[in-house]
């Protein structure tokens, strides 16, 4: 696989990275690799697929993660995927949460390189687009770096060269999975020794990435990063991407542009019966670190929650931030104009 498809990526983060949350990060990164929140096997194929599955075409390249340790199930749900269009399969062997824990995905397959090695295997071999694997460096006490060693290269012997790597171990019995992501130590040397070890891999660092700066400083060591809950609390650093890792020489939009490019897509959710709060919160940290972010924040957390807001709150928020609120009607002309 070309290293170069996964030089960025944004996290799978479970409630936080829907359809909507994709669509806003696209408006600011053409080229950073999406993911969706993990779906188990068993959901993709009994599920409502509309709903768990859908996406737009202008969120792509966008990758499906999935759960499960059923080898034919989840490669029954990998067709599905590749069916719908995704552009990549992941397995999610990083996540610590009990339920998980309890469901056999996640982490605990670390546990269980053989396992695993089976289900991607049989995941590759029925599609044509890439399988990856999204791990840590270690579970409880199986963390040594022979350990981590072994899961890869049972895992690689199957076929898979991509693999995304959260830079701590997990505690499976003892730390919430919020803890998971923040008391482990972070080891990223590790991470960088897999890809010295193996310069035939793709390896993608996650954990702790906070920003641009830090981001280039790891792909002097890798192949690639994923940020998770910087995108998400201070996405506008999207903004930047393109042209820091890309080549892009495309014009940066504001704050206020990527906003208002929202607008017609929010107009459509809201005509099909859907509530502004679904999409508006995913965009309450754009102003991060400016003067009028906490006005912004306010704003839009008391008055557009419920089945009632329309567009206008979204266009108020816009300029309250702006500093221009006085500019309303003329956005929402705007905005009817662009449907």
């Amino acid at each position: 696989m070309n290293h170069l498809t996964h030089k960025f990526c944004i996290a799978p983060m479970m409630d936080w990275t829907d359809r909507h949350c994709r669509f806003f990060h696209r408006q600011m990164s053409r080229h950073a690799r999406l993911y969706t929140e993990m779906v188990t096997a068993d959901a993709v194929i009994h599920g409502e697929r509309a709903r768990l599955l859908g996406f737009g075409a202008d969120e792509r390249p966008l990758a499906l993660q999935l759960g499960g340790s059923d080898a034919a199930k989840l490669a029954d749900a990998a067709a599905i995927g590749e069916a719908l269009g995704y552009d990549e399969i992941n397995l999610n062997v990083g996540c610590p949460s009990s339920r998980v824990k309890e469901g056999r995905f996640g982490a605990c397959l670390m546990a269980e390189p053989d396992l695993v090695a089976r289900c991607v295997a049989g995941m590759a071999a029925r599609v044509a687009i890439p399988v990856t694997v999204k791990c840590r460096i270690g579970i409880d006490d199986q963390d040594s770096e022979a350990d981590f060693t072994r899961f890869i290269e049972t895992v690689s012997a199957a076929g898979i060269t991509t693999f995304i790597v959260h830079a701590r171990k997990a505690w499976l019995n003892g730390l919430s999975p919020k803890e998971n992501r923040e008391v482990p130590p972070l080891d990223y040397a590790r991470v960088y020794r897999l890809k010295a070890a193996r310069p035939d891999l793709t390896i993608v660092i996650n954990g702790g990435i906070e920003t641009l700066e830090a981001s280039a400083e790891h792909l002097k060591h890798v192949d690639g990063v994923m940020l998770g809950r910087a995108a998400y609390q201070t996405p506008y650093l999207l903004a930047g991407v393109d042209a820091a890792f890309f080549g892009s020489d495309a014009s940066v939009l504001s704050r206020g542009e990527v906003l208002e490019r929202l607008l017609p897509y929010v107009a459509r959710h809201l005509e099909a019966g859907g509530r502004l709060n679904s999409i508006t919160r995913h965009v309450l940290g754009i102003y991060h670190g400016q003067p009028r972010a906490r006005q912004f924040r306010r704003y839009l957390s008391e008055n557009g929650v419920g089945g009632g807001p329309g567009l206008d709150v979204l266009i108020e928020a816009i300029a309250i931030a702006e500093g221009r609120k006085g500019e309303r009607a003329g956005a929402a002309e705007a905005a009817q104009a662009a449907e």
